[in-house]
């Protein structure tokens, strides 16, 4: 028998020995269950990449598992972060056009190319994310981030002029 199908019969074992334990740290360090749910799954799917994962004693693969959790969630946590701050960079740029009378709004919306107009409107009078305005328009939220950078940039040289 090769070592792969090895390793894929050893995995149920690991599962029913260290199940409990690993949805108990996951919902310790999780907001919620599902995010606790998402951990404990990424953790599984990583460890059965990782090679003479079964050769090693159960309290080692606990450590290891723990610390992937632990490290993925610090990742997640990272990643609001930048983005929740980006958002609010952003909005704060955006403020004087919302405030100001909806006709001049959209006069400045009209000196920008389709795309970009599209992608302020979306994002400062429908109030949709970078996530929501992807999926509408069938592209990655960073690129919506960046485009709608670009788009404030060229409102700020408009308005300037």
């Amino acid at each position: 028998m090769n070592q792969k199908a090895s390793e894929e019969m050893d995995a149920p074992f690991w599962y029913e020995e260290l199940k409990s334990d690993l949805y108990r740290f996951a919902r310790s360090i999780s907001r919620h269950e599902q995010e606790a749910d998402d951990l404990v799954q990424d953790a599984w799917v990583k460890a059965l990449k990782e090679e003479d994962f079964s050769g090693w004693p159960v309290y080692k693969q606990r450590a290891w598992f723990y610390r992937v959790m632990k490290n993925r969630m610090i990742d997640e946590r990272r990643k609001e972060k930048r983005l929740t701050v980006w958002e609010e960079d952003t909005v704060n740029a955006a403020e004087p056009l919302v405030g100001d009378d909806p006709v001049d709004a959209a006069e400045l919306l009209s000196h920008l190319p389709g795309e970009l107009s599209n992608i302020v409107f979306k994002r400062y009078w429908l109030g949709l994310n970078s996530r929501e305005i992807g999926k509408q328009l069938g592209i990655p939220d960073a690129t919506v981030r960046y485009k709608l950078q670009q788009a404030m940039k060229q409102l700020r040289k408009i308005m300037e002029a």
